[in-house]
């Protein structure tokens, strides 16, 4: 057997036996309230009043639990929706009161273990897919708001799908590892010297918002890059970059517009954000979307982008394509069209480090999510069936770098491959 080959299987070997050894260790430790995790079959929980059930309903918009235990076509809530992971496929469970595959014997402690430790009913080690690095910060009152909320859906009798992941990945040993490594349980704590609307809108980002989950950059072990300051990165395997949410989001209503309707003066939501939006945010109230604001204009802003600049020849034929295919709509100096078409000078989204947000709306299109205040968004026709890579990567540069526009240039291999990961 070669060296490397030794090498790696007593790495592997050491990393099961650390996670055994986690394992064991927080089964010793236990929990220090001494929790009671199962209902008895047929045992019903305390009736929850009409305001907590009220409440639990609004928590669960904001946390848009929806929309990752329901799979497409599927029962809400009823889990089953496929998640893509760079270790493998990890199924949403059932959140249904369904006493066999759902909640239904779970306890507000099981609940709120879940949430808080990361750990399942029967003290399993849950995947992070699960979000509970940020909801871990949620307080145990509106955790037992939400869990009263979801015990009053209709049962829905939806067995698990097993995760497909890959070894050792798919062991508890390795996720003990890592949670040694990457996870501490925290409740969330105020900022005694930050205003209540700062405070308010904190918790609401760092917690059942879990903003974190895309909007910051992972480690190869999935874990998150600089957490608290959401500087953004792409999104495993959806080929979509989450912008920073730093300084220089622009004024607060702006921002506030933008999560409520889905489209703002310099912006639209598209993409993952657009069903954020479509679930979640479009349903809060004005007091927490301004309070978000409020606390993500206090992080630092992102980074200037840097990169080359579109060759003289690519920047000829970007203005050739973008006069042919888009001024029409987005105006010959990217102006736009207020109420219908994104202005592109000035936009966020396309002056973003990473083009591939722009790339992917050139080549497949889009539309912003259909909302209360913007019920019938205008979107823009895929041209993947039109224009060449080299076309779509010139006026890709084109755009972002025209009209004050000082992002990277575009090349031809990223619109191939970008174009290569829709056809699999």
């Amino acid at each position: 057997m070669r060296k490397s080959s030794t090498r790696w299987l007593l790495a592997l070997a050491g990393l099961l036996l650390a996670g055994a050894a986690g394992i064991a260790w927080l089964n010793l430790r236990g929990e220090a309230s001494s929790p009671q995790l199962f209902r008895a079959p047929g045992e019903v929980g305390a009736p929850a009043s009409a305001a907590m059930l009220e409440k639990g309903a609004y928590l669960a918009r904001a946390g848009n639990c929806m929309g990752c235990h329901t799979a497409q076509g599927g029962k809400e809530y009823a889990g089953g929706r496929a998640m893509q992971t760079p270790f493998g496929v990890i199924h949403a469970s059932n959140l249904t009161p369904d006493p066999d595959t759902g909640l239904g014997r779970w306890t507000p402690d099981a609940f709120w273990r879940a949430l808080h430790h990361g750990r399942s009913q029967d003290g399993r080690l849950l995947y992070p897919a699960f979000p509970y690095p940020q909801y871990t910060r949620v307080l145990r009152e509106d955790a037992d708001a939400l869990f009263a909320y979801l015990q009053s859906l209709a049962p829905v009798h939806a067995p698990a799908k097993p995760h497909q992941l890959t070894f050792p990945f798919n062991t508890q040993a390795a996720l003990a590892v890592w949670r040694a490594r990457y996870f501490r349980a925290g409740e969330w704590q105020p900022r005694a010297d930050a205003p209540a609307e700062w405070n308010r809108g904190a918790y609401l980002v760092q917690g059942l918002g879990h903003c974190a989950a895309c909007h910051s950059a992972r480690n190869s072990w999935g874990a998150s890059v600089e957490e608290g300051l959401l500087r953004g990165g792409m999104m495993a395997l959806q080929d979509w970059y989450a912008p920073a949410l730093g300084g220089g989001l622009g004024e607060a209503q702006d921002l506030v517009r933008l999560l409520r309707t889905g489209v703002s003066s310099t912006a639209s939501a598209s993409g993952p954000m657009a069903e954020v939006v479509f679930r979640s945010t479009q349903y809060l109230s004005t007091d927490d979307l301004q309070a978000m604001a409020a606390y993500l204009q206090t992080l630092p802003a992102p980074r200037a982008p840097a990169g080359p600049v579109a060759r003289a020849g690519d920047a000829r034929l970007g203005a050739k394509v973008y006069t042919q295919h888009c001024a029409q709509c987005h105006g010959e100096q990217g102006e736009g069209r207020p109420g219908a078409f994104i202005a592109l000078a000035g936009n966020r989204a396309v002056n973003l480090p990473d083009g591939s947000n722009v790339v992917r709306m050139v080549l497949q299109g889009g539309y912003p999510p259909a909302t209360q205040g913007n019920p019938r968004p205008h979107g823009m026709p895929p041209f993947s069936h039109q224009l060449s890579d080299a076309q779509i990567a010139a006026v890709s540069s084109f755009v972002r770098q025209s009209w004050g526009n000082m992002a990277p240039a575009v090349g031809t291999i990223e619109v191939y491959r970008a174009r290569e990961k829709r056809r699999q």
